[in-house]
């Protein structure tokens, strides 16, 4: 598990790391911060943080006496792709298959609406 986007979604497997993604999404955070909820160590979220910032979806600088935690969008925006594309494949299948039924029953392929270009949703 080599590859950057292999490591972001093995970070992203386990709960408690999502939801400390999830709060990430407001604004930085201290590890005393993101430790507050949960009913577990400083070191145990720390070491959750380090799978996170492995993974290149979090980072840690250094802010006078503070090391405050923020997301990382690059990696995001990776994944984001990757599911992307797959996403628009799994779409396009599926469009394929709805023209079958139409085709058998002698409804024009046009018939069938035109996934937006941008979201390739189906409106």
């Amino acid at each position: 598990m080599s590859d950057q986007l292999s490591r972001a979604f093995a970070a992203l497997a386990d709960p408690t790391r999502r939801d400390i993604v999830a709060r990430l999404t407001d604004g930085e955070a201290t590890v005393s911060d993101l430790a507050a909820p949960y009913d577990i160590s400083l070191q145990a979220v720390s070491r959750h943080l380090k799978v996170l910032e492995e993974a290149g979806l979090v980072s840690r600088s250094r802010d006078a006496q503070r090391r405050p935690v923020r997301l990382e969008a690059e990696v995001f925006d990776m994944m984001t792709g990757w599911i992307e594309r797959y996403r628009r494949r799994a779409e396009e299948r599926y469009q394929r298959l709805d023209a079958v039924p139409a085709q058998e029953f002698g409804h024009e392929e046009s018939e069938q609406p035109e996934p937006d270009e941008q979201t390739g949703k189906v409106s």
